[in-house]
């Protein structure tokens, strides 16, 4: 496994302390308050019906991120039954590889896999398709002291990580003229106070953007966060990918679950009020210790990320196919896939047009034809 493989489990569990532990049942959608098939023609809601039960797998149990919590909104609000949908949503563990494996092996149909884990996935023999993306900026991020103006002044510094230091991480040092070789790397445990306590002479600090950060400003201590799109370092958010015999078999399925949760994602973003509730039916799911203003802030800052970078030339949830090129190059880098992997390889691996058919110019198409 490389060492650039994304495993939120490890890395989020304790810091979240949701305690969402033993929520495994699906939702199904049995909670749902759409009319079965109000929102599309018959013959489409046959063909969807045919599908048969989609297993939605998360990327990270049932936290308010994005490509998590407008899936379970699009359940609970009946959307995917208006589109004669049968979804079951299932909490990941945060483990991408699992994930990974689920999907192609066909336990799961859809799920949460970054285009830069979805090409490592398919370099490692694993087949999926990915289907979509918000962005081409994404959640790992540095962080530093206010001391830290310039990031060449962590050379020979102590940089704290939790179990690797991310590829667009390492990418944005690199390229901002930090020795790479000269760092002090270390294995941090899950509470980022160590940054600001500067604990065993710590500079730096990995994390995610709607993690760490936000935990320290709740508690008072202001940090500089370095992003990697800043450097223009490509990566990605909110990518969903799917099990490629379902998409063969089931094209205007895929379309209509990502429909169903586009939709989704611009109710849930609209007010307060809307996020309110649906980061509620994300807590129904989870459990009473589920911590319900963190993961409402949670999903504000992914969905601000999301608007701040949007992808060129693309609606919501479109495919750059230059940022996979990228992506790809970075992979090089890095070593993290071999030479056969050419960017033409995994442009073949992503497919946007799933996207583009649910779409009239930069609206999305409600209800399905």
């Amino acid at each position: 496994m490389s060492r650039h493989r994304l495993t939120r489990s490890a890395i989020i569990a304790t810091v979240l302390a949701l305690g969402i532990a033993g929520c495994g049942s699906g939702s199904g959608d049995s909670t749902s308050a759409g009319a079965a098939g109000s929102a599309i023609s018959a013959k489409r809601c046959a063909e969807n019906k045919a599908a048969g039960k989609i297993t939605y797998l998360s990327g990270y149990q049932f936290q308010s991120s994005v490509s998590i919590l407008e899936y379970i909104a699009a359940a609970k609000l009946g959307y995917f039954k208006d589109l004669c949908l049968t979804v079951d949503l299932k909490p990941g563990s945060g483990d991408t590889a699992q994930n990974t494996k689920l999907l192609a092996g066909g336990q799961a149909t859809v799920s949460a896999i970054s285009e830069q884990d979805l090409i490592q996935a398919q370099a490692n023999g694993i087949d999926i398709k990915g289907i979509s993306s918000y962005s081409n900026a994404g959640l790992d991020i540095l962080m530093t002291n206010k001391d830290i103006t310039d990031l060449t002044q962590l050379d020979g510094k102590v940089v704290g990580h939790k179990g690797y230091v991310p590829a667009a991480v390492e990418a944005m040092l690199v390229k901002a003229g930090v020795k790479w070789d000269s760092l002090k790397l270390v294995k941090e445990g899950y509470d980022p106070s160590v940054l600001p306590r500067k604990q065993g002479g710590l500079e730096a600090l990995t994390g995610f953007i709607s993690n760490e950060p936000n935990q320290l400003k709740a508690a008072g201590k202001d940090v500089t966060v370095w992003k990697p799109v800043d450097y223009k370092i490509p990566s990605s958010i909110g990518a969903m990918a799917v099990n490629p015999a379902f998409a063969k078999a089931h094209p205007h399925a895929v379309e209509d679950i990502l429909r169903a949760a586009l939709h989704a994602y611009a109710y849930c973003s609209s007010s307060e009020a809307h996020i309110t509730e649906c980061v509620g039916y994300a807590a129904k799911l989870s459990g009473p210790t589920y911590d319900k203003k963190l993961n409402a802030t949670i999903w504000k800052t992914e969905t601000q990320v999301v608007k701040e970078n949007p992808t060129p030339g693309q609606p919501l949830g479109g495919i750059d196919t230059d940022n996979v090129t990228q992506l790809v190059a970075m992979l090089h880098q890095f070593k993290i896939v071999p030479s056969s992997v050419t960017a033409a390889k995994a442009e073949a691996w992503f497919d946007t047009s799933f996207v583009k058919d649910i779409y009239s110019g930069d609206k999305l198409v409600w209800p399905a034809p």
